[in-house]
């Protein structure tokens, strides 16, 4: 795809208050859209050379929705075949077995999948609020195998703030999924679909791509409980897990908020910055076991990579995509987070979903405001890497599952 130039400043006064037509909404119709929103999307420009997600493989310009859901296949397949690696298929069999979860409103479920070469089970934790239905769910990939029967009420996972606040929280526990390590990733789900004496294809995806595809036999089992509406669920994962969320929601439409919190590099960040926070071989060297082998062609070569982060995050529109960065995670590259989130907006235009929300493209914007657009969400948090109590404020207060 070609060279996207990404906005990096204030709009000028004189692009307010004209009408231009594009075409727009989910149809693909021609709509009325304002200059101003046009702008917000393609200002002033500071060309960053990431591919351009408007820009096809034949090298044609997409301007509607409906020709960009017939290039998605070919996007999300060139993801899979350079970043995340192939998935699992889908098991021959699912099967949930509940029981409770440790007092008030919980519960624990017992995923078992089945594949060619056996079962592997993992836990899915769900607390909701005592009375009433969910305004939504969110759902984590807990990469910190963190959340037992009582997560308490602060911090990472705050079911008690969650769901006194009229949402539930559902945890994965991504480490039954497949453990983070390189000796023994494929321990959980992973062996079931390959014979455990067999290296896997090179190709093949490692443990984000496992935990995204839990995630999403999560959401099989969200889809049956009758306490959950699961029209307004979202995928929520910090860090590692957030780099999983990011690549469980650009695969399943089911999801319609997905949200990044701190995913940084082969997360949100546009690896076109390689050399700002964690690189690629960096990344690829320190945690062999989360990524294919053939993603590491793009070790110190990042300008190579067919895609960039911000078509990732593009992948999930219309759905609501929520990117949060914090001001001194240097690692994870807030900056570059922030401009993947731009770099994402004209995909979010051909629905008539463009509006970031954001007062201003400049770096940095103010922290500890949350920015919401009707299909895209943003925040930068004061302090380092982490989730915590105000990513959780901005979450719950931002009533995420409407437009």
């Amino acid at each position: 795809m070609g060279a996207l130039a990404v906005v990096a400043a204030a709009l000028p006064a004189e692009t307010t208050g004209s009408m231009v037509t594009r075409t727009a909404g989910i149809n693909g119709e021609s709509r009325p859209v304002s200059a101003a929103a046009v702008a917000r999307v393609a200002g002033p420009l500071d060309d960053l050379g990431a591919p351009d997600p408007l820009m096809s493989d034949s090298g044609e310009r997409i301007t509607s929705a409906r020709a960009w859901e017939q290039q998605r296949p070919e996007l999300l397949a060139a993801f899979e075949e350079n970043v995340y690696g192939t998935s699992l298929p889908a098991p021959t069999k699912t099967t949930f077995s509940e029981a409770g979860g440790g007092g008030g409103s919980a519960k624990k479920i017992t995923i078992t999948v089945t594949g060619p070469e056996g079962d592997a089970s993992f836990t899915l934790r769900l607390f909701t609020p005592s009375s009433g239905t969910p305004k939504g769910t969110f759902l984590l990939i807990d990469h910190r195998g963190s959340v037992g029967d009582d997560p308490g009420s602060g911090g990472y996972a705050p079911a008690a703030t969650i769901t006194g606040a009229g949402y539930a929280l559902a945890a994965v526990n991504a480490e039954e999924i497949a453990p983070d390590d390189a000796s023994s990733y494929r321990n959980g789900v992973i062996d079931a679909f390959y014979p455990a004496g067999q290296d896997l294809p090179a190709d093949a995806g490692r443990t984000i791509s496992a935990w995204a595809w839990g995630a999403s036999r999560a959401m099989d089992y969200l889809q049956t409980d009758p306490d959950i509406d699961p029209s307004k669920v979202a995928v929520i994962g910090h860090s590692r897990g957030g780099k999983a969320a990011l690549w469980a929601g650009a695969q399943d439409p089911r999801f319609p908020v997905v949200i990044s919190n701190n995913s940084g590099s082969t997360g949100a960040k546009l690896a076109r910055r390689d050399s700002a926070g964690e690189s690629i071989s960096a990344i690829n060297s320190q945690f062999p076991h989360w990524f294919p082998e053939t993603y590491k062609r793009y070790d110190s070569n990042a300008d190579a990579l067919p895609v960039d982060q911000n078509e990732l995050l593009a992948l999930i529109a219309p759905g609501r995509v929520v990117v949060a960065s914090a001001a001194e995670d240097g690692n994870a590259d807030p900056q570059g987070e922030f401009l993947s989130y731009l770099g994402a907006a004209p995909v979010y235009e051909l629905y008539g979903l463009g509006d970031t929300g954001l007062s201003s493209t400049s770096w940095p914007p103010a922290t500890g405001e949350g920015f919401r657009g009707p299909g895209m969400s943003y925040h930068l948090r004061s302090g380092g890497h982490g989730l915590e109590d105000a990513d959780w404020d901005i979450y719950l207060g931002s009533d995420l599952f409407t437009r």
